[in-house]
């Protein structure tokens, strides 16, 4: 047997951001333990690889420093996490202009194949030319990556599913519509993965339990086989800090399924005026909450000073506000959680099912919208209605009180405990026959 059948090289590249790392992180994981010989290379940004050298201690997974072709961006800002939203051109555009850099990695590595994201249309141009086999993996859902296909290949006509249709005033908060199909580089960005990729299959962070219909149209789209990795979802950490003991304490203290988790994931920043209503719905609603707020780095807005006044006092112990980051999947599993009050992030969505925890929707642009229509297409949640573009107050707290406190909730919650248990049984099918799939490719 040659060195190269004993031990398969596989170079992973997500986009530069945690939502993506993630479930690249996690399908790494999932190889080295279900398939010998293979080690993988984990490609990033030093800042984003610096917390996962801390926490991943596996001799199978290599971290991989990418360098960003810029003087334009410090390092602190070579992540879109917690990226002041005005940088995020200026990092796309030099992660474009990074490709070179990416080759230099490929020729070093010399890997049997290559794992990319679907941000970078590139990748699979230098795997191509470099003679090495390349697959896509798309870490949002089905849903989103058909109904962007649907547009920029049949522009003039309908989506084939109803629930998933959006009037022109609804389009306009869901944004990502118009940045894939309005010109030819946002198509190109978005249709390349899969027109350039060197293999007849594209993979996918998601599982046929809950998007079987989405899938199988999208490959009839692309004319490429759509494989779901079923959900790439991090296990909570065993070892626990000061700050996690603090707040599972503070759960411990209420009564199941009473209290909402409140976060907007790492790229989403709420003005002043929306914190206002968030705070003054979840004050109205009197149901408990663990509120995740974080700030763009170089935010120069205090807590203090977003909070409307006497907010804290008023709720008082019936509300736990953590700002920067906390334990989102510890929190999700606890017995006291009965809700998830969410911008809509894939990876988001994928955990709320995982742990078997309705949605409470607010979407926020990009592909989250087209989310929440799913969340509510499968009953597992509810969306916040918007008066024209805003979140209110007073919808925020119907909203909440409809998933914890009301009948219509106790439903939501069976529907999605039993999708939890319907996408746990076929877990290990899913994952196992998307190892094999790239193990074929990589040894071929």
């Amino acid at each position: 047997m040659s060195s190269r059948q004993q031990c398969l090289k596989v170079l992973m590249f997500p986009w530069l951001a945690h939502g993506h790392i993630s479930p690249f992180t996690e399908l790494a994981k999932r190889l080295i333990v279900m398939q010998r010989n293979v080690h993988v290379f984990l490609c990033s940004t030093s800042v984003n690889l610096e917390p996962l050298r801390k926490s991943i201690d596996e001799p199978s997974i290599e971290f991989v420093n990418f360098h960003l072709s810029t003087t334009e961006l410090p390092e602190i800002y070579h992540t879109t996490r917690n990226l002041p939203p005005h940088l995020m051109p200026v990092l796309k555009t030099a992660f474009d202009d990074s490709k070179e850099s990416f080759r230099s990695v490929v020729k070093t590595i010399k890997p049997d194949i290559i794992i990319y994201d679907f941000v970078q249309p590139w990748a699979p141009q230098v795997a191509n030319e470099e003679g090495i086999a390349s697959i896509a993996l798309y870490i949002v859902g089905a849903a989103s990556i058909a109904l962007l296909a649907h547009y920029i290949i049949h522009p003039e006509m309908e989506f084939p599913f109803e629930s998933m249709r959006f009037s022109e005033t609804e389009r306009k908060l869901c944004d990502i519509i118009d940045m894939v199909t309005g010109d030819a580089a946002g198509r190109d960005r978005f249709l390349g993965p899969f027109e350039r990729s060197s293999t007849s299959f594209i993979l996918i962070n998601s599982s046929n339990q809950i998007e079987a219909d989405y899938i199988g149209y999208l490959s009839k789209l692309m004319k490429k086989e759509v494989v779901p990795t079923g959900f790439l979802v991090q296990e909570p950490a065993a070892v626990e800090s000061g700050d996690d003991v603090v707040l599972l304490n503070w759960l411990s203290k209420k009564n199941p399924k009473s209290v909402v988790l409140v976060s907007f994931g790492s790229e989403s920043f709420l003005s002043k005026k929306e914190i206002e209503e968030l705070c003054l719905g979840l004050e109205s609603s009197g149901v408990s909450f663990i509120w995740v707020v974080r700030f763009a780095v170089g935010e120069k807005m205090s807590l203090d000073e977003a909070l409307p006044k006497g907010f804290i006092d008023r709720v008082g112990d019936r509300g736990l506000i953590v700002e920067g980051w906390a334990p989102q999947a510890k929190i999700l599993t606890h017995s006291s959680v009965g809700g998830f009050v969410s911008h809509c992030g894939w990876s988001s969505i994928v955990e709320a099912i995982t742990y078997g925890v309705p949605v409470i929707c607010m979407p926020m642009k990009l592909d989250r919208p087209i989310n929440s229509r799913l969340v509510v297409e499968l009953g597992i949640g509810v969306e916040v209605r918007r008066d024209g573009e805003e979140f209110t107050r007073g919808e925020i707290a119907k909203a909440i009180k409809k998933v914890v406190v009301e009948e219509e909730g106790r439903e939501i919650g069976r529907k999605v405990d039993t999708l939890r248990d319907e996408v746990r049984r076929k877990r290990d099918v899913e994952i196992n026959a998307a190892v094999q799939r790239i193990v074929q490719l990589a040894q071929a």
